[in-house]
């Protein structure tokens, strides 16, 4: 059951709060409350799990592409820039005290390069086929029998809906703030102004919808008081359209920003390195951004200078720099422009989407990589078979943690599941299938590929 808060109206001094999740005690006087959030994700494991974790193209390779984690990195590195410029402008709004205005001026570019180290955290091994293995999985086999019950019958609507729609969102937030076993509470103890920059679909798996904040959704239906939580200390505005369903909070639009700049332009700057597409492409591709977004006198001055550039990567480096720094300035601008919609969750657009309105460059980058670059035959095998390792790791162990009398081979299946993730013979079906989400979704790459090679008697013996 949902509780719809009915709080302060959200202003710029009240959607930001130093409180964590298990409300942890700290006596660190060093660093402030948001650095401590990107600090404890960067030392995490599961962040650090991120560098095995593939982005687009297949990892490792010959030539160095982005992962899970450079890809994050940067993103955070962008983040910290929105943050640093948006938090100068929010801090000369009036009615701020003092300690607010010393937040956006100071703690902004934290909390949202946090939130871009953040966003991808609960993302499947394989890209967003690993996503698809585990929604299909339970499609799949809905009908299976496990000790004469069908595995649908396991669960309840809602309960299901999460399973069959896995969502790598909702997922950052458990792998955040839920509790484990051997753990401290509430997960990695962040603030929950991190939290809630992350939340990019504050509704649940069965509050979908058209529009852009519910097309997909943050939060499993077992971190229903998670949220809650974020929602009430956040002002977070309920959505008069569904009870339960919130509007984004001012902060998601940066992390989101970041995000978008740097998986439009860096894809193609991978798409160079691997020789998929030409020099020339690409660098037609870039320039066209920095002149629809630039006046000529700076457009001619960075093609000057990438003209003298006689190395090919370095010369497309340099380019998707300059585009990056200018799609910082342009969602800059979009966002001061819709500060006060954004403030009152009537914003209904994203800020890439709007720079992408008055720079149709963004728009045939956008076509081209779709083309030549998500559907280049080396990602599409990494993506099949990502799905089918997966599909069979999830058909070893699913079965295994429902079963109430597991047989010698379920047993030993059940061994294989770390402490952390062990519920106890009293827990729900759905607590029980979620435990087994938490290991195979934090698998690398290349950690599921090995569990699968040994247990299809592939490789046998070999240790880690």
């Amino acid at each position: 059951m949902h509780v719809q808060y009915v709080s302060d109206r959200m202003e710029w001094n009240n959607c930001h709060t130093a409180r964590r999740i298990g409300d942890r005690p700290t006596r660190d006087v060093m660093r402030s409350q948001y650095q401590r959030d990107y600090d404890r994700l960067i030392f995490s494991s599961a962040f650090r799990r991120l560098q095995s974790k593939t982005q687009v193209f297949p990892l490792p390779g010959s030539t160095f592409v982005h992962n899970r984690l450079t890809h994050s990195l940067e993103v955070a590195s962008v983040g910290r820039s929105l943050g640093t410029l948006l938090g100068q402008y929010i801090s000369t709004f009036s009615g701020l005290e003092v300690s607010d205005k010393e937040f956006y001026r100071q703690d902004l570019p934290n909390i949202i390069a946090a939130g871009c180290l953040a966003h991808d955290i609960g993302n499947p091994a394989f890209g967003h086929s690993g996503e698809d293995a585990i929604s299909n999985y339970f499609i799949q086999y809905a009908d299976s029998k496990i000790e004469g019950q069908p595995l649908r019958d396991h669960f309840t609507d809602v309960e299901w809906m999460d399973l069959t729609s896995f969502e790598g969102n909702a997922n950052a937030l458990r792998v955040l703030a839920q509790d484990f076993n051997g753990k401290a509470s509430g997960g990695m103890g962040l603030t929950i102004t991190t939290l809630a920059s992350i939340l990019k679909y504050p509704c649940n798996s069965s509050q979908r919808s058209s529009a852009k904040h519910r097309k997909k959704y943050s939060y499993f239906h077992a971190e229903t008081s998670i949220f809650e939580q974020i929602v009430e200390a956040a002002h977070m505005i309920p959505d008069a359209s569904t009870s339960g369903v919130y509007r984004r909070h001012p902060f998601v639009y940066m992390v989101e920003a970041a995000d978008d700049i740097c998986y439009r332009i860096v894809d193609l700057e991978d798409a160079h390195r691997l020789g998929i597409l030409s020099t020339e492409v690409v660098a037609g591709h870039l320039i066209d951004v920095i002149s629809q977004l630039n006046d000529s006198t700076g457009t001619a001055a960075v093609k000057t200078k990438y003209s003298d550039l006689d190395d090919d990567n370095s010369a497309i480096s340099y380019l998707r720099a300059k585009v990056i720094s200018s799609l910082i300035n342009a969602c800059v601008d979009v966002f001061k422009r819709n500060a006060g919609d954004i403030l009152l969750g009537q914003y209904t657009s994203t800020l890439m989407d709007d720079v992408a309105a008055i720079c149709p460059a963004l728009t045939e980058i956008k076509q081209v990589s779709i083309r030549s670059i998500y559907n280049h035959y080396s990602v599409v095998e990494i993506e099949i078979a990502g799905y089918n390792v997966m599909s069979d790791l999830l058909q070893m162990m699913i079965p295994a943690a429902l079963a109430q009398k597991p047989n010698a081979y379920q047993k030993q299946a059940l061994k294989l599941l770390p402490k952390q993730y062990h519920v106890g013979g009293k827990a729900t079906a759905y607590q029980k299938a979620m435990s087994v989400l938490d290991h195979v979704s934090a698998m690398t790459d290349v950690y599921a590929t090995d569990l699968y090679r040994k247990i299809k008697g592939i490789e046998i013996g070999r240790h880690r």
